[in-house]
């Protein structure tokens, strides 16, 4: 029975980029169809990177992109282990020509693809206004990607891609094609679709399903955490899948893992929404069968959506923080005391700015921005003699965040006794809204280098 390997190197576009060595050297001693994908996007990277793009046409892929590529790329080459990242962000052209070039006459035969037609930015403002809600007239869009499917990777791996660098394509996504190119699956095959995203799902955040964002001392321990092992799916022609890690690495691969990751971002298991197929994980089954060696089956799907989703970046905001703090005997009362302060100066200097104001320490992680969780906390914490305050602003007058960001360096001697430590931080603060399109208004399409 045919059987594929796809190893996963990075989740995130500051992932750790030396474990993909590890990985790619696994896949190398393995036979058969092998892939190797990097997931370098998240949801305002797109923006950042078309920001980046705007100041330097040769710009605008992940920043990162070739910290991942340039431990792997001889040993994928010469194995024959097609690459494919979503690390083309803003600009994939340009990642594909300095890959060219940083190449130099190295592989010559080496065949670069480029998935375009996520990218909308360049359509006239009234098409995108059917799809945008952007009434203020002073939001600046400044990105506009749609999440595409698996075709166009597919059909690049069938033209013999080598490298395969895509925009905003969905994560799972990376995975379902190589999965239709090396075992021949039709897209509309709907069954095979949903095991192919699982896979892809399982893979995307990379280490998250070999102990990353799992580990609780004591209650889930991972051997090794500092070297945490990447994953890889093994697929069956048949439709079954493995998840394994590389080989002499750390980490593990567990029920507990995978079922984590699994229902990771899941926002309906029956009927999860992917440009793919729509998955339906509601019979699912996991079962360890060895040492970090996980079966999952039970995978069910149903004819992919009509509509893609899209996703909007928009620029005309600035987001200010401001921290200082309070330490010993009585720290919490002055912290406190010190956001009691600035909650009366705020309310003087800008009426209706709302400040965002946590103690760390006492309330941060749930806090709320009226507050009303830090008032339930005061009256119930224990005394801690280590606590910090936050202020987080956001507004369009650049001017006057860096008035009310002052007012924290202020506490210094009009504030209580013992604040230290005082930081500050201004930048451009970059949100993004989502849509839904037609999926027959976008149009896939490859450019070879």
């Amino acid at each position: 029975m045919t059987t594929i390997h796809i190893g996963c190197g990075a989740g995130f576009a500051n992932d750790r980029p030396d474990a993909g060595l590890r990985l790619a050297q696994d896949l190398a001693g393995r036979s058969g169809h092998r892939y190797l994908m990097f997931e370098l996007l998240a949801e305002r990277t797109l923006a950042e990177a078309q920001l980046r793009k705007q100041a330097d046409p040769g710009s605008g892929y992940a920043a990162r992109l070739f910290d991942f590529l340039r431990p792997v790329l001889d040993i994928c080459i010469e194995a024959g282990i097609p690459i494919i990242t979503n690390g083309g962000a803003a600009n994939p052209r340009a990642a594909a020509e300095r890959l060219r070039n940083e190449l130099a006459g190295r592989h010559p035969g080496l065949k670069i693809a480029c998935v375009l037609g996520d990218d909308l930015l360049g359509l006239e403002r009234r098409r995108l206004v059917q799809w945008l809600s952007l009434d203020d007239p002073q939001n600046e869009v400044v990105s506009v990607n749609v999440y595409t499917g698996a075709d166009g990777i597919a059909q690049a791996l069938a033209e013999g891609a080598g490298i395969v660098l895509c925009g905003r394509v969905a994560d799972p996504s990376l995975a379902v094609g190589p999965i239709r190119h090396g075992l021949g699956w039709a897209a509309d095959d709907w069954e095979k679709m949903a095991i192919a995203t699982v896979a892809g799902h399982l893979l995307e955040c990379c280490t998250q399903i070999t102990g990353g964002y799992f580990a609780h001392p004591g209650r889930k321990d991972v051997p090794d955490p500092a070297e945490l092992g990447c994953p890889i799916a093994e697929i069956g022609a048949d439709g079954r899948l493995v998840i394994t890690k590389a080989a002499s690495s750390g980490g593990c691969v567990t029920e507990r893992t995978v079922k984590e990751q699994l229902l990771y971002e899941v926002h309906d298991p029956r009927r999860y929404l992917t440009p793919d197929v729509i998955l339906d994980l509601g019979e699912a089954r996991v079962e360890a069968i060895a040492a970090d060696r996980v079966a999952v089956s039970g995978i069910q799907g149903h004819p992919r959506p009509d509509r893609l989703k899209g996703l909007v970046g928009v620029r005309g905001l600035w987001f200010g923080e401001a921290e200082i703090s309070y330490a010993g005997p009585g720290a919490v009362a002055r912290a406190n005391l010190a956001r009691e302060i600035l909650l009366q100066r705020f309310d003087r200097l800008a009426p209706g700015v709302q400040p965002w104001i946590d103690l760390a320490g006492v309330a941060s992680l749930f806090n709320d921005a009226r507050g009303d969780y830090l008032g339930q906390r005061l009256a119930q914490a224990p005394e801690v003699d280590d606590v910090r305050v936050r202020v987080g602003l956001v507004h369009r007058d650049r001017t006057l965040l860096e008035g009310l960001l002052a007012e924290v360096e202020s506490l210094y001697t009009n504030g209580p006794a013992g604040g230290g430590g005082v930081r500050r931080h201004l930048g451009e603060s970059i949100t993004t809204r989502g849509f839904l399109i037609p999926r027959n208004e976008i149009d896939t399409r490859l450019e070879w280098y």
